[in-house]
């Protein structure tokens, strides 16, 4: 094998570049990523905890980025992999995290400032997740606003989210307050 040695002029010059493209790379991600960021990170709680569900013992985190608008990213470990394909509506809820009351999360925080409010994924964070065969699962919404402070929960139903935001049978609960 031949070796090739390099000038010191070829290596600050491609110093130079892969800084350059570091800092390109920084400056186009800057604006997307811009704001506050908060991560929550938790075992789920779960709203049926004597009966046997697809998220016993698992773990989720969300981060929300932003000030005017947010991106929200939900991610689930430890899931039942033989729910593995199957997808579960995830939203943000107006009320607190509690084991074994689902009714405590109230409901999904609504932007809207229509009465009856207008109901869609641009005036809830719906985080709707699909577990793979290893029990993992992540989703990512984005709005262009950005919601209260308070004491809220990430909110996993039984089935997809509909159109009208329903998603059935509340299963788990992330605990989400700042």
């Amino acid at each position: 094998m031949e070796h090739i040695q390099s000038s010191p002029l070829w290596r600050r010059t491609a110093t130079a570049a892969a800084c350059a493209a570091i800092l390109g790379v920084g400056a186009a991600v800057a604006p997307a990523v811009a704001g506050v960021a908060l991560n929550f990170n938790s075992g789920l709680r779960d709203f049926a905890p004597t009966a046997s569900g697809p998220f016993d013992g698992a773990t989720a985190k969300l981060t929300l980025v932003g000030t005017d608008s947010t991106q929200a990213v939900f991610v689930v470990h430890g899931a039942d992999p033989a729910v593995a394909g199957r997808t579960f509506g995830a939203h943000l809820h107006n009320g607190p995290c509690v084991a074994g009351n689902g009714a405590a999360a109230l409901g999904h925080y609504n932007h809207s400032t229509t009465a009856p409010p207008t109901v869609n994924d641009q005036t809830e964070i719906w985080l709707d997740v699909t577990i793979n065969d290893g029990g993992n699962g992540q989703s990512m919404a984005r709005v262009e606003w950005a919601p209260a402070a308070g004491p809220r929960s990430v909110v996993i139903h039984a089935n997809p989210t509909a159109a009208d935001g329903t998603a059935g049978a509340r299963l788990a609960c992330l605990p989400v307050e700042w």
